[in-house]
């Protein structure tokens, strides 16, 4: 795979990040966004295990889709406080994925603005996502192809970034939102996925404070170098044609998949992990 750093700036304005970065649909880490943020200081691990301990928190791992999960459904569930020892103690792929920690602990609203670059940020839903040293967020895209802003705490993390035109290289598994599942994005094997070859995407690290910018539809694959976590806002697409994708994922699609895994169960699981390599192979002329 061919994968560029992705461009970096200490800070920005409004004009600057909606002339080359918003419009042009174009990904950035921007260093010192939030340095006036209360949360640049206080939030770690730390910290919020003092001050969400006692929730209890969905956990996700990287085992594959099967047909029995529903959308988003937890693989496992405990107190904040014992997963922040555990993500302190050792390597774990125990992750928490689009948790609205605001709406269990409110206090932590004072800790974050809205930054005014030129997003509508959507207010009522901040969320954040944990993991463990070398624990991966398989390469996807969000449902709802929103514009993303990413900011990481406590610790580092490797973000791999594909624009929506890299679609057709990635192996993607119809009627989802995910490529096929058993891709090592770190380490491709391109006998077995020759057509990730031709892919090109970009990659950053992102450390403590520092925020990424992910345009709408943009899949993104998420590795854990350190134990850390992140909070996203987001902002609903701004091209009609993507608006439309998203109703379309949110209204329909989610709902024929699950339709058809009811109806077929693992058998349709199995059927669109094949048809991701025939029609990706197909596409490109290679041999099924």
């Amino acid at each position: 795979m061919k994968l560029t750093e992705i461009h970096r700036v200490k800070n920005i304005t409004k004009e600057e990040f909606v002339k080359n970065y918003l419009k042009p649909q174009k990904p950035v880490v921007i260093e010192n966004l939030i340095g006036d943020w209360p949360a640049y200081d206080k939030w770690s691990l730390d910290y919020i295990k003092e001050i969400a301990g006692n929730k209890e928190v969905p956990l996700y791992d990287d085992r594959p889709v099967t047909h029995e999960d529903g959308f988003n459904q937890a693989h496992a569930k405990m107190k904040m406080a014992d997963y922040v020892d555990l993500l302190k103690r050792e390597p774990t792929n125990y992750r928490i994925f689009l948790y609205n920690i605001m709406k269990e602990v409110p206090s932590l609203k004072k800790d974050f603005k809205f930054p005014k670059i030129g997003l509508r940020l959507i207010k009522q839903i901040p969320m954040v996502f944990f993991g463990g040293e070398n624990s991966k967020v398989f390469m996807h895209h969000d449902i709802d192809w929103a514009n993303i802003l990413h900011f990481h705490f406590h610790g580092k993390k490797q973000c791999i970034l594909f624009p929506p035109d890299q679609t057709e290289n990635l192996y993607k598994v119809p009627h989802s939102l995910i490529t096929r599942e058993d891709i090592d994005f770190d380490n491709p094997d391109f006998d077995k996925f020759p057509v990730l070859k031709k892919a090109e995407g970009l990659v950053c690290s992102l450390e403590h404070g520092e925020t990424l910018y992910m345009p709408e539809g943009y899949w993104h694959y998420m590795k854990y170098l350190t134990p850390g976590f992140s909070m996203s806002l987001r902002a609903l697409p701004r091209k009609p044609k993507h608006l439309l994708k998203a109703v379309y994922n949110v209204f329909i699609m989610r709902h024929f998949d699950n339709l058809m895994r009811r109806r077929k169960g693992q058998a349709w699981i199995d059927e669109k992990n094949e048809r991701a390599i025939a029609e990706t192979h197909e596409k490109h002329g290679l041999a099924v």
